[in-house]
């Protein structure tokens, strides 16, 4: 088949074989539409072999088969993919094209101008004024400031309600390590650091575009982690929004302290029933769950089991860790009154940082973090999955709205 380029596909559907023909359409049209995913947008004297061929589906119906029933499947389904797609462009930008006020302008632009999300923008001065010096103590060694980006979708007919779920984005655009820097075989990819963000961005979009009757807020911290005279130490204290001290044990574990300021923004301002947070968090999920499930952390365990549900109707797997006291402890610092890493011997890497992060949370509040480093990018092609950005949790959290709250 080398050289056989498809350029359109023909279906023909008989409903005798199944009596929900329309999901099953609408499924493998959105198979079709994730796998035909190419990011070429760089391509200059390379572009025609970057070329996605296949440009038409056509349908083949019977004259009594309702269109319009198929139309309203494909609109719904289209819009997940949409966000997923959403999602794998913003993770797959380079570093330098894809920064905190770049994103923050995409995000206002593609959710707030064109689809009417309503977007807020604190910028560091305001950060300052809150008192975030545990997310501007990540940005301080880049020249990029930066931004906190509330991205509000109020689907429902009651537009004063109080948002009852918030979707938590981290947002390194670009990840050095700080001066705990990265090995040059971790550091090439880390452009992706920002996948949290982008998923919680690419949900948005998608329940925009197919009004969702949901209230739900994403929030993503947007921020580079460099290198330079101005950098944070090891060693080094910051206090977080929420006013608990934290010891920088380790400038790499970074991302924690970027939700943790995320988290009492959140609860602050919004106040949600429940808060699912979103990060490439740590190399330890990789080593334990590989490239096909995502880390589960939760302190609500129907909340977990909801998830769980929804994942697997979606083959976006989870699997859920434990949060136990033996590895809170570990993160109780001498000189502060937390720690950003755990007793040093690197285990557990993955408990320790969701039990970072569980510090921050309202004990009123339902909580769930999601640890998607290994699923955010592929190294080799799928069924789904062209190697690269995989937008991973935008059908799963699409999923959860609708089996959960709409």
């Amino acid at each position: 088949m080398s050289g056989f380029k498809i350029t359109s596909i023909d279906f023909a559907m008989n409903k005798v074989l199944s009596m929900c023909y329309e999901s099953i359409l609408t499924e493998i049209l959105g198979s079709i539409k994730l796998r035909n995913y190419c990011f070429n947008k760089y391509y200059k004297k390379k572009k025609d072999d970057h070329i996605l061929y296949l440009s038409k589906v056509n349908i083949i119906l019977k004259e009594e088969d309702n269109l319009h029933k198929i139309e309203e499947a494909f609109a719904r389904k289209g819009a997940v993919i949409d966000g997923t797609i959403f999602a794998r462009n913003l993770i797959s930008e380079p570093a330098n094209y894809l920064y905190p006020k770049s994103f923050s302008d995409i995000l206002s632009l593609e959710l707030g101008e064109k689809l009417g999300v309503s977007i807020k923008v604190v910028d560091k001065k305001e950060m300052h004024e809150l008192g975030m010096q545990a997310l501007l103590g990540v940005s301080q060694g880049s020249s990029k400031s930066p931004k906190l980006v509330v991205m509000e979708w109020n689907g429902t007919e009651n537009l004063k309600n109080k948002p009852s779920i918030a979707f938590i984005g981290k947002g390194v655009t670009f990840d050095t390590g700080g001066v705990n820097l990265k090995p040059s075989l971790y550091m090439q990819n880390m452009k992706y650091d920002m996948g949290g963000a982008a998923v919680v961005s690419g949900l948005i979009l998608s329940l925009a575009k197919r009004k969702s009757k949901v209230h739900v807020i994403g929030v993503v911290g947007l921020v580079e982690n460099m290198i330079s005279s101005t950098a944070q130490r090891p060693g080094d204290v910051v206090e977080s929004m929420a006013g608990d001290t934290i010891e920088v044990d380790n400038t790499d574990a970074e991302g924690r302290l970027v939700i943790a300021d995320l988290i009492t923004y959140t609860q602050k301002f919004y106040m949600p029933k429940t808060i699912i947070d979103l990060a490439t968090l740590t190399g330890a999920i990789v080593v334990s769950l590989g490239d096909l499930y995502a880390g589960l952390f939760s302190n609500n365990n129907n909340l977990a089991q909801q998830l769980i549900s929804s994942s697997k109707k979606t083959n976006e797997l989870v699997w859920k860790m434990p949060l136990h006291e033996h590895y809170d402890s570990q993160i109780n610092s001498e000189i502060a009154d937390v720690k950003n890493t755990g007793g040093g011997s690197g285990s557990a890497g993955s408990i320790v940082a969701a039990q970072f992060i569980q510090r921050f949370i309202d004990k009123k509040i339902d909580w769930a973090h999601l640890d998607i480093a290994g699923v955010i990018w592929k190294h080799t092609e799928s069924d789904l999955y062209p190697k690269g950005a995989t937008g991973f949790g935008v059908k799963l959290l699409n999923q959860y709205i609708e089996d959960f709250y709409e």
